[in-house]
């Protein structure tokens, strides 16, 4: 039988225990996102919460998880659903209190699992007193974000102080009339930008990033990181330049990709702020010696992403988030296109440093619905086997697929600004956020409650944790021997190479001393054969150690080098025998 049993795990593993090679703890980790509203509702509100969390973390130790990082939990007025914050020393009362939180912790700890927490910097709640206080003019305050003065046109009318365009679509400037004065937000408008130009609110930020690790934390990602700096106003003449139009066919003049955002992205400085900000993880992690990392979140080019890494004397994050195998990869992709986009990365990085992947994200559609539902093990198979770190969104352990929720329960407010009920649903970012699929009992065992705030997606009945965590044969099977494979020295130390051997066949080799595994896949949509002798000394049988769920071959089944057939969406791990 091909999945791998507790006690073939012990005796596998057994056979590696003499390989020591010091390596951080997050240096392998597998990483584990949960959506805080959607993953567990434990008081029938119908809103996820800390307990539920707190509940299902043994379901993360048996899946094999090292951390569980959570969207923001910070109270917030909830117009972004916790990335529009209003008091970061605070826990949002809908998903529980600090002593909820302290259990969570307290129990991740016992488990072994570490925590991790979404940190937005770039802007805060304008509920937040920060912000209030500063629209006021309060002396302590009046500096904290980015206030301009707009304009009269022609006719008249006031007008923002120049085209500048929020992720969300139309001006990111908005009148605040307390002030007299625009305020910059370059996502929604209830979210206010912080001004780094002011060194009180980075002190102040950094004083908010201690509190959390010191409450025991293993970790941040920082949100939005390229967006964190605009320009220097002064560099022309204490204005704000307007940014170019980038001229792009079928984009309108309120859409974010009408411009070229030279002077709201990547600015130089980001680089030098998240050097003091990595200094205060480190110093942490002196004092109790547990690394605790910092992971950036920064949609932008590759030259742009791999500088996070830090350079020359200053230190970056222990984990750039890496988007190839999302922002490089379509349904139109090709086994080449993999090896582009993954090859690509790992030249790009610095040597020395581990890479990461990932495939999903609470803001990105899942890889069943993104591709189709027989790549999931495939897609698993490159998270979890290609060097370094791996992340998981919940739900692509089990192949969970892209809710429907209609314009009348939307409440993504990027879906909700585009004022259109027909296409909404090409932005909106709710259909990966619905709940968990824990069974196919109400709400999926998510919630107790009459509704939940998004709608349970279509299928739970059959796509669920509980009926494939019984089942021989599951997507989520296969994770799980997936992550056991990762523990063994080609995953966690050896070298990598890969090949497309034909345009729908991608394969890549691990290995290690005498250890060597060839992971190959056809995403193409006709069977395939192939020659494995195309890799340096892969040669003779080669053993099945992991297989997609709808491949005819199963564990310790022997396949020949030099002629192997592959069905369509057929994914394997094969060991080569010595």
């Amino acid at each position: 039988m091909w999945l791998i049993f507790p006690i073939l795990l012990t005796t596998i593993e057994a056979r590696y225990q003499n390989v020591h090679v010091k390596q951080d703890w997050w240096e392998t980790a597998v990483i584990y996102q949960i959506y805080t509203r959607s993953f567990m509702d434990s008081d029938g509100d119908g809103v996820g919460d800390l307990n539920g969390i707190t509940s299902r973390l043994e379901y993360l130790k048996d899946l094999g998880i090292d951390a569980a990082w959570l969207s923001p939990i910070f109270k917030s007025p909830m117009h972004d659903f916790g990335y529009d914050v209003s008091d970061y020393y605070s826990i949002h009362p809908e998903y529980g209190t600090t002593e909820d939180f302290e259990n969570l912790l307290k129990k991740a700890h016992e488990l072994n699992i570490k925590v991790i927490l979404d940190f937005v910097p770039n802007h805060t709640s304008n509920e937040s007193d920060w912000f209030i206080k500063s629209s006021h003019r309060d002396e302590y305050y009046s500096d904290w974000y980015i206030w301009e003065n707009g304009h009269l046109d022609a006719t008249g009318l006031r007008r923002p102080p120049n085209n500048w365009i929020s992720v969300f679509r139309k001006s990111a400037w908005h009148y605040a009339p307390s002030r007299d004065q625009y305020y910059l937000h370059q996502f929604g408008s209830s979210q206010p930008d912080l001004n780094f130009r002011n060194p009180v609110v980075i002190e102040e930020l950094k004083s908010i990033i201690k509190y959390w690790l010191e409450k025991g934390v293993a970790g941040m990602r920082i949100n939005a990181a390229n967006h964190l700096f605009e320009t220097d106003k002064d560099v022309f003449g204490g204005r704000y330049p307007d940014e170019p139009k980038t001229g792009r066919p079928g984009i309108g003049p309120d859409d974010y990709e009408y411009l070229d955002h030279i002077y709201t992205k990547d600015q130089e400085e980001t680089y030098e702020l998240m050097s003091q900000f990595r200094d205060v993880f480190d110093a942490i992690t002196l004092r109790d010696n547990l690394t605790r990392i910092m992971m950036t979140d920064a949609s932008t080019g590759i030259k742009n992403a791999v500088k996070y890494y830090g350079e020359g004397t200053h230190s970056g994050a222990h984990i750039p988030f890496n988007f190839a195998l999302i922002e490089d990869l379509t349904k139109e992709s090709d086994a080449r296109d993999i090896k582009y986009a993954i090859d690509r990365w790992l030249t790009y990085k610095p040597l020395r440093k581990p890479a990461n992947w990932v495939t999903g994200t609470n803001d990105i559609s899942r890889v069943a619905s993104r591709f189709r539902l027989g790549l999931v093990d495939a897609f698993n198979m490159l998270v979890l086997l290609l060097p370094g770190i791996a992340i998981t969104y919940m739900g692509e352990e089990i192949g969970m697929v892209n809710g429907f929720v209609p314009w009348t329960e939307t409440k993504d407010p990027l879906a909700c600004n585009t004022d259109d009920p027909v296409n909404f649903i090409d932005v909106s970012r709710d259909p990966v956020r619905t709940p968990f699929q824990w069974s196919n009992g109400k709400n999926a065992g998510f919630s107790e409650a009459e509704k939940t705030w998004l709608p349970v997606a279509d299928g739970y009945e059959h796509i669920n944790m509980a009926n494939q965590r019984s089942a021989v044969r599951s997507h989520y099977q296969v994770y799980r021997a997936l992550i056991h494979l990762r523990m063994r020295p080609a995953f966690r130390l050896g070298r990598y190479e890969s090949l497309a051997l034909n345009s729908d066949v991608f394969a890549f080799k691990r290995w290690y001393n005498d250890e060597a595994y060839v992971v190959i896949m056809n995403v193409g949509m006709t069977y395939q054969v192939v020659n494995l002798t195309a890799f340096d000394l892969i040669f003779g049988q080669l053993e099945v150690e992991a297989s997609s769920l709808l491949s005819s071959r199963t564990y310790s089944d022997i396949v020949h080098a030099n002629y192997l057939d592959v069905g369509v969406d057929e994914a394997l791990v094969l060991r080569m025998q010595v």
